[in-house]
């Protein structure tokens, strides 16, 4: 035993573990157990200073009455932890472990319980919002978020002919496969859709789910100061997975310029890991919290993938790197896995892990920020080297990522043209086939360009070609 807390006084303070010197500080030690309750349970260890120090306590037998004391008045409800003393170094420490509480939330009464609820994060302790309140009170009663019915809406809300385009090698969408999704889940006698149904096909999505999109920007340097390149995504989300990455690849050859041949960097990603991260924040993001999109920082020396939401109660980062999964929107998860989007459960993290050890990369990191999630993939560097063979090789990577589709629009554009006359063009009649295959992927890959970028929907916006697009289409590459 000795051994054992040894070893956790050699450890920081964390999601699971903090120390205090004494009991000077009552109401820091209550947020922490309440913190650990709502969250993944944990010990407060007493009697160790800030450099790990250990000091013991004087008198731990009235301490201990003492401590228990202030948790029977200050915790609502009531929570009773295993407290225990060790001795090490014939110094007493008192040890207040407490698990994930199954009557969470816990709150301090002389906050109550809209602003009492505290959470942990690392290796603080956070006030809670109305919105993770509810998710806490969600995971006790066993009920996702995704699955809740949309009692105001109705089949005619779920774009049908989306997620026939989506499974259509599967099976027709019809109302049973609906209810076998939960995508339509019975609600007083009728079948409505499910928020995972809106959230994954609703016709307008981001009008019940603001945040439904994604934001992704590509910055130079290593911080956010200058911003050379961003995107929004409002695809469905099984279709998101494809338009990040295309995102990622464009930018993957940074310094590659086809107006003028000179030295720069060029970045190689590891796509097998970012795809497994991208698809875990979409699967795993908190969409019942407002004003937190998903959003992806492509920087010089690493990619950042960060989702609203921290880990479901009971997880910890190493339970994640230990293929330990615990599935926040089933409804969501299912349609990925259906989609083979998604594997076996709790085989991402640890493929990532792998993934990267195998390319010699650094280990990802995996962290709870401020109320989300956030990973991190660090880059593997490379030079470009100025010769004519590089440069078409760059070329030929470029290509290769343009879909026939792609190629079809290229050749459509005469100067600057409008979305209707793009499409009259290539007889098509279908906005969301259109937006999908043919208009956001050349936008993505910097082949054409909006004449308004910052009012993307006006009714009189155009496109024309990038610099790149035209440096391409005038060498007959398309």
């Amino acid at each position: 035993m000795s051994n054992f807390f040894h070893r956790i006084l050699e450890q920081p303070e964390g999601k699971t573990i903090e120390f205090k010197q004494d009991l000077s500080s009552p109401k820091s030690m209550m947020k922490a157990l309440v913190a650990f309750a709502n969250t993944a349970g944990g010990r407060l260890i007493i009697g160790v200073s800030d450099d790990r120090q250990i000091l013991g306590v004087e008198d731990p037998l009235s301490q201990e009455e003492r401590l228990c004391s202030m948790i029977a008045d200050s915790i609502v409800p009531r929570l009773v932890p295993n407290i225990e003393m060790i001795t090490i170094e014939d110094k007493t420490l008192l040890i207040a472990q407490v698990f994930l509480s199954s009557s969470r939330p816990h709150f301090l009464r002389s906050e109550g319980a809209e602003t009492g609820v505290y959470v942990r994060l690392g290796s603080t302790n956070r006030q809670a919002d109305c919105e993770l309140i509810a998710e806490l009170c969600r995971s006790v009663e066993g009920v996702a978020f995704d699955e809740m019915p949309m009692s105001e809406l109705s089949i005619d809300d779920i774009d049908t002919k989306a997620i026939s385009q989506s499974v259509r090698e599967k099976y027709p969408v019809e109302e049973t496969e609906l209810r076998t999704l939960k995508l339509l889940v019975p609600h007083q006698g009728r079948l409505v859709p499910s928020k995972g149904a809106i959230i994954l096909f609703g016709r307008e999505r981001t009008l019940y789910f603001s945040d439904l999109w994604v934001q992704c920007g590509r910055f130079t340097g290593t911080d956010k100061s200058d911003i050379f390149d961003h995107i929004e995504i409002y695809d469905h989300l099984p279709q998101a997975v494809d338009s990040i990455m295309l995102f990622l690849k464009k930018h993957a050859m940074r310094g590659a310029d086809f107006s003028e041949v000179r030295r720069k960097d060029v970045w190689s990603i590891p796509l097998g890991i970012l795809r497994e991260a991208v698809i875990n924040a979409l699967v795993h993001a908190d969409y019942s919290q407002r004003g937190a999109p998903i959003r992806i920082a492509f920087f010089d020396d690493r990619i950042e993938i960060e989702n609203p939401g921290i880990l479901l109660p009971g997880m910890t980062i190493k339970d994640m790197k230990q293929g330990i999964s615990r599935i926040r929107n089933p409804v969501i998860a299912r349609f990925f896995r259906e989609m083979n989007l998604i594997e076996q459960w709790g085989t991402g993290v640890p493929r990532m892990f792998k993934q990267a050890q195998e390319l010699g990369l650094p280990e990802p990191q995996i962290m709870e920020i401020g109320m989300r999630l956030r990973f991190i993939v660090s880059l593997a560097k490379q030079v470009l080297v100025q010769n004519n063979k590089d440069i078409e090789q760059v070329t030929q990577q470029v290509t290769q990522q343009v879909t026939q589709q792609v190629t079809q629009l290229l050749k459509k554009i005469k100067g600057e043209i409008t979305r209707s006359q793009l499409m009259q063009a290539l007889e098509l009649k279908d906005r969301v086939n259109f937006s999908r295959t043919y208009l956001e992927p050349a936008l993505a890959l910097n082949l054409i360009e909006m004449t308004q970028p910052d009012s993307p929907k006006s009714p009189t916006q155009k496109y024309r070609f990038t610099a790149k697009g035209r440096q391409l289409i005038d060498n007959g590459m398309f």
